[in-house]
């Protein structure tokens, strides 16, 4: 009934799962559950097989995902928490499903007017003639898996030859290659629908692959980013028209290449990003003066919204 007060949800974080992703996901969520359970009551849960854990209740529980990865970043995850009718933070099933996937991404922001690189999408069965991708994207390429998270399968390609290379050996399935464009990596977060601090990525490799990612000292991070108010502003733009097209909630992080030109493109929108101290969005959220704790409380602030409503 309306006006019943409705006792406070325990935060359920879950986390692990069986993707190329596991040790990612295991280190933030134990950072995630520590500076939850300064708000709120929180427990930690590991999953080992793609199903909900034992013990996980639609009338006690606000979920909070750090699974980045297949059955956590895909949608998988979400369809079950949908079909369980839990309450949960982040993307729901559909956009979850949408950016995990590269090559829709692209066709969904590139409608409301955010740039892309020229690109080609292939499944290994069928994959284009290399001679034609070189001649309409040029020798220096960007090859990816369509749906992996943290860089996973990320090349850089420099010439035909290694592209030729690259091709051969291929692990069977869906694969995006772009053209590369040289300049400026940027990512933003996005929280509540409002984008926040831009920081700029700065590999010492000049590849911001998994390598560079996840081991300590090989990129310098500038946060915030020193840029023009034109571009902070057109970033920030861009941010959130890709968020809303993508039907995104709650947070995610958009991530852009500033070109020597000065023109921006879109790479991916993460909707479960890295959630360690150091990770991007924190970084993002310390940008415009909201700390771990503070970000981790604003994290499940709109899924408890929602699980009071349903309560009511």
């Amino acid at each position: 009934m309306e006006g019943i007060a409705v006792k406070e949800p325990l935060v359920a974080v879950l986390c692990g799962g069986t993707s190329a992703e596991r040790d990612v996901s295991l280190a933030s969520s134990k950072a995630v559950a520590q500076a939850m359970a300064f708000a709120h009551p929180t427990r930690l849960f590991v999953l080992d097989e793609d199903q909900l854990p034992d013990g996980l209740d639609p009338a006690e529980h606000v979920v909070c995902i750090v699974q980045p990865g297949t059955f956590g970043e895909d949608g998988g995850l979400q369809r079950l928490l949908d079909a369980g009718g839990f309450s949960y933070a982040s993307a729901d099933a559909r956009a979850s499903e949408l950016c995990f996937n590269k090559w829709s991404t692209r066709q969904t922001v590139s409608t409301v007017g955010v740039r892309v690189a020229p690109g080609c999408f292939f499944h290994t069965t069928g994959k284009p003639a290399v001679i034609d991708l070189v001649r309409n994207l040029g020798e220096q390429v960007v090859l990816k898996p369509n749906k992996q998270g943290s860089s996973v399968g990320l090349q850089m390609i420099g010439s035909q030859v290694q592209l030729e290379t690259a091709f051969s050996i291929l692990s069977e399935g869906e694969w995006v290659v772009e053209k590369k464009i040289v300049g400026r990596e940027l990512t933003v977060g996005i929280l509540g629908g409002r984008p926040m601090g831009i920081v700029e990525i700065a590999p010492k490799s000049g590849v911001f692959d998994y390598t560079s990612k996840y081991t300590k000292g090989f990129t310098e991070y500038h946060a915030p980013a020193q840029l023009s108010t034109k571009v902070t502003t057109e970033v920030r733009q861009l941010a959130k028209l890709a968020f809303v097209a993508c039907g995104c909630r709650d947070y995610a992080r958009a991530d852009f290449i500033l070109s020597t030109e000065g023109e921006l493109y879109f790479l991916e929108i993460n909707t479960l990003p890295g959630m360690k101290e150091m990770s991007l969005l924190p970084m993002s959220a310390r940008c415009v003066g909201l700390n771990f704790n503070a970000l981790c409380r604003e994290l499940v602030a709109l899924a408890f919204q929602r699980f009071q409503a349903a309560r009511k």
